[in-house]
């Protein structure tokens, strides 16, 4: 083994094998190097991309294709279009580690038994300051946040830690970029999951259809997110995990769908 090479790049250099992908990057082997694409450009000719240098993928990981803010580099909404050839081993590191930040050390972390994941409890009882409100949260609302927060259509990380009501993700779900504790994205999310608990009820008598109507709506929203609203922003009101918030609260007051319903 290389001196350059570290335990954890070597292990993950012989699962490349013709090549492999690692969250949106698809990694194909091109001795001495690699060439790294957006996994949705795999079948694109290398002249129809963007060439990227390895130092460049840390700007590329930043922003989405629209040039909105990446807060979550395992969001997923990596831009397309762009091709990057790692030269060695090293840089494929080096490249990885731009677009996902700690995700090697992360993979190569899930190889320990017992894997070194932190439960949601536990994570946030260490929590002060501003996100010591995080504890406070109930179990079941605590399961909804986790659940609205780290759905599959806001990242790519497959979550290995447990809350109240939350199981880890299944080994095929999401990708084999792990989440081994709660990002600071969730501890925002569950600190303004609390303070919106603390607010006035307001109580409503809705029909069942209406139910299903409200819930469809939802649905497309998080189907056509608002663009002007920052990703982090979760004081704003459409702000998508909110959204998928609200349908996790809705879910057990909507019963079977009309297709499951019987006839009338």
């Amino acid at each position: 083994m290389s001196v350059d090479i570290t335990p954890t790049l070597a292990a993950f250099l012989d699962t490349i094998g013709t090549g492999r992908a690692f969250a949106q990057v698809a990694i194909v082997p091109e001795p001495p190097g690699y060439r790294l694409t957006h996994v949705a450009d795999r079948g694109r000719l290398p002249g129809e991309l963007v060439p990227e240098p390895v130092a460049g993928l840390r700007r590329r990981a930043q922003f989405t294709a629209s040039g909105a803010f990446r807060p979550l580099k395992s969001a997923p909404n990596l831009s397309t279009g762009w091709v990057c050839h790692a030269a060695s081993p090293t840089e494929l590191g080096e490249a990885l580690d731009h677009l996902y930040p700690g995700g090697l050390a992360d993979w190569f972390a899930t190889r320990q038994d017992p894997v070194p994941a932190t439960p949601f409890r536990e994570y946030v009882g260490r929590q002060t300051g501003m996100y010591r409100t995080a504890r406070d949260l109930a179990d079941d609302l605590a399961g909804a946040a986790v659940r609205a927060c780290c759905q599959e259509r806001f990242c790519l990380r497959r979550r290995l830690w447990t809350a109240p009501g939350a199981e880890p993700d299944a080994p095929d779900a999401k990708s084999d970029l792990p989440c081994l504790e709660p990002c600071a994205i969730l501890l925002e999310f569950a600190r303004r999951t609390q303070r919106m608990e603390r607010d006035p009820k307001v109580a409503l008598e809705l029909a069942p259809g209406d139910l299903e109507t409200l819930a469809a709506a939802l649905e497309q929203a998080l189907g056509n997110p608002a663009p002007a609203i920052r990703e982090g922003d979760t004081a704003a009101p459409g702000n998508p995990r909110r959204i998928q918030l609200l349908l996790e609260k809705l879910r057990p007051h909507l019963g079977p769908t009309r297709t499951e319903a019987a006839p009338e």
